[in-house]
């Protein structure tokens, strides 16, 4: 059990670890287990998170040239499908390097445009890295110079899938290892949307006139990377756009500036203000539609609805000479969408980037409201 809590409107909720932390942990107990020769009943685990985990491993198998242990997820006070699931790792010795593979119950990747290619385990880079630093600190330890052949498994993985999105994605099999920060910090919707009011009441009460929405760590990062102001003045709304906008016209707010990633901004072209998939999804249908509008032919528009990101059905849009277009039309489509819920009250407008196409989509208005929350958070 991890002591780590996070406090949501008031209440106090453990932060649980991700299945990424589990196939790390796994993975170094077994290769613990396979150097040593002996058993280990639990190890400590650094996390992206900077907090350190200390897991129990409730079951392991040795043999002479690999080691299966087991790691069980714990997600905390997060209603996640996968809490109690036990993760394993097998961990055979070899002459050099360090590979990683999946194993029953993980998925398989058969669309462009995610984590890993296609063809390949739906073990996120994260959880690679994790599990790869992991096993490398083990051997260092144990003063082995050859390498390790990392199978990652979860028993039941294929029928938990059918209760994800995966099978939408594009990952058949199995589920996903995933995971960024390695800890799972539980919020439900209702405690988001009260953070949000607290934020932007924050804002208020410094004297500001606009705010900036970010949806999560890829808004913070590109901001932080590409514009002149300082992400920690941004305002988290996740997936509640149309929540945030609503607050934010409550307090009195003279300007609004969206930045996203296009993957969700994507769905402001239809007039989704949730940008939760569990919400709605509608990515392909606005590409559809937009690039309808922009004149692209049937067989490229045919492609779009298999493709399982964004930037997939962009790259489908460069092959075929349409993807300005059909972004300058989205850019008009989201803009009427965002005029339509403010009413006048407010002037709003939306960035949408990628990290593969860097800034795609700027509503009318987003340079100028650039301007402005950069003079005014920077003055």
């Amino acid at each position: 059990m991890i002591n780590e809590f996070v406090y949501r409107s008031g209440k106090m909720l453990r932060c649980g670890y991700t299945t990424g932390s589990c196939a790390a942990a796994a993975a170094k107990a077994a290769a613990i287990c396979v150097l040593s020769g002996g058993k280990t009943a639990s190890v400590e685990l650094p996390t992206p998170k900077g907090i350190t985990l200390t897991l129990d491993v409730p079951e392991a198998v040795i043999s002479e040239n690999y080691a299966v242990c087991a790691v069980k997820k714990d997600s905390g006070d997060d209603p996640d499908i996968t809490n109690g699931i036990l993760v394993y790792a097998k961990v055979s010795k070899t002459e050099s390097g360090i590979t990683i593979t999946g194993g029953e119950g993980i998925g398989k990747v058969t669309k462009a445009g995610l984590d890993q290619p296609v063809g390949e385990y739906a073990i996120n880079s994260v959880p690679r890295r994790m599990i790869t630093e992991a096993v490398t600190e083990t051997a260092k330890n144990y003063g082995w110079n050859g390498g390790f052949a990392v199978e990652i498994s979860i028993p039941g993985g294929e029928e938990l899938a059918k209760r994800t999105y995966n099978p939408r994605l594009g990952i058949v099999g199995g589920i996903s290892v995933i995971g960024t920060s390695g800890i799972i910090e539980p919020m439900s919707n209702a405690a988001l949307v009260d953070t949000i009011r607290t934020e932007l009441k924050m804002r208020k009460a410094e004297g500001h006139e606009n705010v900036f929405f970010t949806l999560g760590n890829y808004s913070e990062n590109f901001i932080a990377r590409e514009l002149p102001f300082d992400v920690d003045k941004s305002v988290k709304c996740s997936n509640f756009i149309g929540d945030a906008i609503d607050i934010a016209l409550e307090l009195g707010f003279r300007g609004i500036l969206i930045i996203g990633h296009i993957g969700k901004l994507v769905k402001l072209g239809t007039g989704i203000m949730n940008t939760h998939s569990a919400q709605a999804d509608g990515r392909m249908d606005v590409l559809v539609t937009c690039g309808v509008i922009a004149g692209a032919d049937i067989g490229t528009l045919q492609k779009l609805p298999d493709c399982a990101t964004v930037d997939a059905a962009l790259d489908i849009l460069d092959e075929a000479g349409y993807t300005q277009k059909t972004l300058d039309i989205l850019a008009v489509r989201a803009g009427y969408y965002l005029e339509a819920k403010v009413k006048g009250a407010a002037n709003i407008a939306a960035m949408m980037f990628s990290d593969k196409h860097d800034i795609l989509v700027k509503t009318a208005d987003a340079d100028e409201m650039l301007n402005r929350i950069k003079d005014e958070y920077n003055g």
